[in-house]
């Protein structure tokens, strides 16, 4: 077997899966294309230990490995979307800005925040 093709399949996985996080604001496909990206490195493990040949099969165990830890991000992230989608309304990514707190507990107004800074920047001038 060619490295080549494993290879190249892996790289378009992983571009699909970065495009989707960069471009998505819906969080649900925002955390499949993490997935996607994750079983891109899945098949990069697995065709680079065929190729080497390794004896310990070091490849499949960090795949095995790499699935344990995606089932428990997804299982993880889904819960984090319903709880944000029973708050908001919407498991748009966008919005989760105005849901994030200050650091004295009120919430957090950047467009506010950005005013009285330019405030305070002008009046000296």
């Amino acid at each position: 077997m060619h490295l080549a093709y494993p290879a190249v399949l892996a790289v378009l996985l992983f571009c699909v899966g970065l495009y989707g996080v960069l471009a998505r604001r819906n969080a649900i496909l925002v955390l499949m294309s993490v997935e996607l990206m994750l079983n891109a490195v899945n098949l990069n493990l697995v065709a680079f230990d065929v190729w080497m040949r390794d004896t310990l099969h070091a490849g499949q165990a960090l795949t095995l490995f790499t699935i344990a830890i995606a089932a428990a991000e997804i299982g993880i992230g889904l819960a984090i979307v319903l709880m944000v989608y029973r708050n908001s309304g919407s498991s748009d990514v966008d919005r989760l800005r105005d849901t994030a707190e200050g650091p004295d507990g009120e919430p957090h107004e950047p467009d506010a925040e950005a005013a009285a800074r330019a405030q305070k920047a002008e009046a000296p001038a």
